[in-house]
């Protein structure tokens, strides 16, 4: 979890753990959305046969909730996510969260 963690700190414009230790709601909110994404798509492959299809479908899970949060990001036509997350905008932190946790929610049953 900690690596694909850390490869969607790398997707985002701002520092997540920096806006966070600075006490951004809205960045704790989308990273939490995140955090429980990943969780949920890593739970729903914890019961395949073998370590390896385990780690395959986590892959292709993550892969797909990555790709969710870049059309999120770059499709998204009145303004930028990762720059409001990083003014502090609560309300764009919570539709992120959401986004993130629904689509993993459909990732996971996709996959199982």
């Amino acid at each position: 979890m900690v690596v694909f963690l850390a490869c969607f700190e790398l997707l985002t414009s701002y520092r997540c753990w920096f806006e966070i230790g600075k006490g951004n709601l809205a960045a704790a909110l989308a990273t939490g959305g995140k955090i429980a994404g990943i969780c949920i798509i890593i739970r729903s492959v914890a019961d395949k046969t073998n370590i390896y299809d385990f780690i395959l479908w986590s892959f292709i899970g993550t892969l797909l909730l990555f790709i969710a949060y870049v059309l999120f990001e770059f499709v998204t036509p009145v303004f930028r996510i990762d720059r409001e997350i990083e003014a502090r905008n609560l309300a764009v932190g919570i539709i992120s969260m959401c986004i993130s946790i629904s689509l993993s929610l459909v990732i996971a049953a996709s996959i199982v």
